[in-house]
């Protein structure tokens, strides 16, 4: 509600600027982690046919934050994958972009815009994305690169069209499959459909030199068709704009981003990705400070506001009027939606961003922390049991355990693989002490007297599994509580069971467990360094 702290500023700033003629309305929404803190929609939608007032819900044009939602994150997956490096050469990818000079830039001096092209290519007659692609290669730069920062489009729908000729996909069907499916973003993409067209925010009448694809240039604003006239003609779906989402979606990427990579129990990025992308890789040399894609302390950052920490904040603009602000030091972030172009071009929301930001990190400061809800810790069984057996079914298991194999309801691991849906439990083995954890001598062979399944003693005549015990197993699974020291028969068992398992090229899943004396501290005697070599298995 916008009546909570200081958030209740925001309310006013924005309908002095819809009273200014700034921009027709504006959706806010600022949260900290996994909670939204302040969410307003104000002002209005359209005015044609009816008057729509604005909601929480309005689809806008993203403009340029399709380069860091989209084309960035869609860069840094092919990254983690290893089949792009930011130093390959863009005509590695692009044959013939090395003419004129061009042969030295690379994905990096593209994601970080010092690659020394043009802010973007002419809109003299020309349409078709190849063609694009063609006005991009025949670019001649007018800098070095990583000589100055340049903001290019250019860039950036070098980089979309990278992503397509890697992953075989289009842009949007690559996000939508890696990125926003994963994230739960449902109504983030290109070409919006056209049941989201009653929700789309609509920019500016186009103009009549750039008219494609208005049916009645000056007449019409565009309403889910992109506003930039390079996105525009090159289809729709381009590396720098053309995406359009929600405050709702935009709320779970920056989460996602907050968490380092992972939104719940989906990781779309890994946390090495979200640092190098949201950490300074611009030269030395320049004043602009960029990661990669994403905006930290440039001429274009004033939607940073006055208080977010400069350096290790970070955010991006659209030309729409749409800005993302994440600050990591507070886990928050402010989401600022407008559609400032409609009907006429004219509206400007650049201070009110700023503006809109800066209450926003004083009111956030104001908040107390929220309390950390730790999440249960989960023992390998009760993982495994929560993912359904994958690794398990249709095998016939081994499984090596004693008195401390337990789920967290208390079922012995025993009863639990005994009753899984599709997993065949076919022996038992028993380590030092015996399946029960009471015995202090050699322990025997036995048969377990509730699933009547043979028990194999791995502390007997043998330590090792021999081949009549690992007869008709498909998969061993071992699920042992450890004693928190640095040596124990347990770890000298698994060893050995996973040796044997190796030479017979039989899987072996260890179903971990946390360590009973909190794994601060480790304890019994250190090896001599002459030792440490030959006792580095006992030692893990």
């Amino acid at each position: 509600p916008s009546e909570v702290g200081g958030f209740a500023r925001i309310d006013t700033l924005v309908r002095e600027a819809i009273a200014a003629g700034q921009t027709p309305g504006a959706v806010v929404v600022v949260g900290r982690g996994d909670q939204t803190v302040f969410q307003t929609a104000l002002g209005i939608r359209s005015t044609q046919p009816t008057r729509e007032p604005l909601t929480l819900d309005t689809v806008f044009d993203l403009a340029s934050l399709t380069k860091v939602v989209g084309t960035t994150t869609a860069v840094m997956t092919l990254i983690e994958d290893g089949r792009l490096r930011l130093n390959d050469p863009v005509a590695t990818y692009v044959p013939g972009f090395e003419r004129n000079g061009k042969a030295g830039i690379t994905i990096k001096h593209l994601m970080t815009h010092v690659s020394g092209l043009r802010p973007d290519v002419d809109l003299h007659p020309w349409s078709g994305y190849d063609a694009a692609i063609d006005l991009a290669r025949n670019e001649t730069p007018t800098a070095q690169p990583g000589e100055q920062f340049v903001y290019s489009d250019i860039n950036f729908f070098l980089l979309g069209d990278i992503v397509q000729r890697i992953s075989g996909q289009s842009l949007d069907a690559y996000l939508k499959a890696r990125v926003f499916g994963p994230l739960g973003m449902t109504e983030t993409g290109y070409l919006p459909p056209k049941t989201l067209l009653p929700r789309i925010a609509p920019t500016e009448r186009c103009a009549e030199q750039d008219a494609w694809p208005c049916k009645r240039p000056n007449v019409e604003p565009l309403r889910g068709v992109v506003h930039d006239p390079t996105a525009r003609r090159m289809g729709g779906m381009a590396g720098h704009a053309g995406v359009f989402s929600t405050a709702h979606d935009l709320q779970l990427f920056a989460r996602m981003l907050l968490g380092k990579g992972r939104l719940g129990n989906t990781r779309v990025l890994s946390e090495a990705s979200v640092i190098a992308m949201t950490s300074r890789q611009t030269p030395p040399n320049l004043v602009a400070s960029r990661g990669l894609g994403w905006d930290i302390d440039s001429q274009f950052s004033s939607n940073r506001g006055d208080l977010f920490p400069v350096g290790r904040s970070y955010g991006h603009t659209g030309f729409t009027g749409t800005s993302l602000w994440i600050d990591p030091t507070t886990d928050s972030y402010v989401i600022f939606l407008s559609s400032r172009l409609y009907p006429d071009g004219t509206g400007d929301v650049t201070p009110l961003r700023n503006r809109v930001a800066t209450v926003a990190a004083a009111a956030l400061s104001n908040l107390r922390a929220p309390e950390r809800v730790k999440a249960p810790v989960l023992a390998g069984i009760d993982v495994l049991a929560r993912d359904g057996f994958k690794p398990l079914v249709g095998k016939k298991v081994g499984l090596i355990t004693n008195h401390t194999g337990r789920a967290r309801d208390g079922r012995s691991t025993i009863d639990v693989l005994h009753g899984a849906p599709g997993v065949q439990l076919v022996a038992l083995f028993s380590p030092e002490h015996g399946i029960r954890g009471i015995l202090d001598e050699e322990v025997p062979a036995s048969r377990d007297e509730k699933t009547g399944l043979p028990i194999h003693s791995l502390y007997g005549t043998t330590r090792r599994p021999t081949d009549a015990m690992l007869a008709g197993i498909d998969t061993l699974v071992l699920d042992l509580q450890d004693v928190g020291v640095r040596f124990y028969t347990y770890q000298t068992t698994m060893a050995y069971v996973m040796e044997e398992a190796a030479k017979r090229k039989i899987p072996v899943v260890v179903l971990d467990r946390p360590n009973p004396i909190s794994g601060e501290r480790v304890e019994g005697p250190t090896s001599a360094p002459s030792d440490r070599k030959s006792t580095r298995l006992n030692s893990s």
